[in-house]
């Protein structure tokens, strides 16, 4: 296009179209190995989503368990009817009991290139550090915080 010329179009470079497979020993180790294993859940969700979702979430800790996966009424849905749960202690306490809490919990990367590798364990500590610092300013139970 000449310096003299406008075009109405944008052109998209951001479209990427190749695909980078997994090395075989990582697909081994994996939760789903495989496309057609990826394939065959999803299949099984879309076919029966209450037997899917309901399966899975037996895999979680409920404080108290649901009594029904779901219930639908157009427009509104409820699932895991009467069961309750703890989001954080799902995450993270959880995995402290066991062979786990020595297991990477997060791998943290900073800007310029530092990094910090945090064990189940101590992610716990450094999450009792932050509650206590909380504390100590005056945060109580029931309190909304945003950091």
């Amino acid at each position: 296009m000449a310096a003299n010329e406008t075009s109405t179009d944008i052109e998209s470079i951001l479209r990427e179209g190749r695909k980078f497979p997994p090395s075989p020993a990582f697909v081994r180790q994996a939760a789903v190995q495989g496309q057609s294993e990826y394939e065959a859940l999803y299949r099984r969700a879309e076919q029966d989503p209450e037997g899917f979702w309901g399966e899975c979430a037996r895999e979680l800790a409920w404080f108290k368990p649901f009594g029904k996966v779901l219930d639908w009424q157009f427009p509104f849905a409820k699932w895991f009817l009467g069961g309750e749960l703890n989001a954080a202690y799902n995450c993270l306490d959880r995995h402290l009991t066991g062979p786990r809490r020595n297991k990477v919990a997060l791998i943290w990367e900073g800007e310029p290139g530092d990094s910090r590798v945090l064990t189940y364990q101590m992610l716990a500590m450094e999450v009792a550090r932050c509650a206590n610092a909380l504390k100590e300013l005056g945060v109580r139970k029931g309190d909304r915080v945003a950091i």
